[in-house]
């Protein structure tokens, strides 16, 4: 699998790190930028290129990072056929309870359901907020989940992609 990567000045560090972790796990990355760190440039800049590698189909994931991962996803998001998920740190409710209404022990239990639901094929991680650790794990478990396929999120997500432009 290849994976677009991308961020701002804020996870430039933590990017070429999650880099080198996947690469050890036998994916294919291509880094979007940015190549040095400047700590005024704008993160469409990177994350739109990224982006359009996920659209286009010659990536079929991407990650991307930046301070809240927010303003990230909502550009990836702008462009068809992309569904970025925000990761942001560990639940940390007391319950957490899946889709399924069982009880969840895991604190990544957000981005797994942006897998078997909604069938994201980015992920933006929070560079101030989310340790490398954690990165490490949900980028993981992010890969190694599937999507369900169920009819509901198929025709969801279709409608989706008629909505964009």
């Amino acid at each position: 699998m290849k994976i677009a990567l991308a961020t701002d000045h804020t996870g430039f560090e933590q990017l070429k790190d999650l880099q080198a972790y996947l690469e050890s796990l036998n994916y294919t990355c291509e880094s979007f930028g940015p190549t040095t760190l400047n700590i005024s440039d704008d993160y469409p800049d990177f994350i739109f290129k990224a982006a359009e590698a996920v659209a286009n189909g010659s990536c079929e994931r991407g990650i991307i990072l930046g301070g809240s991962g927010q303003g990230e996803a909502m550009a990836a998001n702008r462009l068809k056929g992309v569904r970025c998920a925000v990761f942001y740190g560990p639940a940390v409710v007391g319950r957490i309870i899946d889709a399924n209404g069982r009880v969840s022990s895991s604190p990544y239990e957000i981005v797994r359901l942006s897998r078997e639901h909604n069938n994201s094929n980015m992920l933006s991680l929070a560079a101030r907020f989310v340790s490398l650790m954690d990165m490490k794990q949900v980028v993981k478990l992010w890969l190694d989940t599937p999507f369900t396929e169920q009819p509901r999120h198929v025709r969801r997500i279709d409608k989706l992609d008629r909505l964009v432009n």
